[in-house]
């Protein structure tokens, strides 16, 4: 088995089987907080499928869209972060 098949045959199921236990969770969460996070994780998953396309179709431009789209869900997650904090020091006051 070459490292294209391994890919394709077990690491993208994995990833697929993922994505959608994680969309579950996104649908089901009770608060913000998990639906957030959910989201995230999605965003991640996709970011490693994007990767995996990258390797077996040997195009890089690929690897630019999955770090554009890393550094987004990364910024969104401080911004999602920074306003928790915020609402909690409002609950304080």
């Amino acid at each position: 088995m070459d490292l294209n098949s391994y890919l394709l045959f077990v690491v993208m199921p994995i990833l697929c089987f993922s994505l959608i236990l994680t969309f579950i969770r996104f649908m089901r969460g009770p608060t913000t907080a998990d639906r957030v996070i959910a989201l995230d994780l999605i965003i991640t998953t996709g970011v490693g499928i994007i990767a995996l396309f990258s390797i077996i179709y040997n195009h890089p431009a690929f690897l630019d869209v999955a770090m554009i789209l890393a550094l987004i869900a990364f910024l969104g997650t401080i911004a999602f972060s920074y306003y928790l904090i915020q609402e909690q020091n409002k609950r304080k006051k």
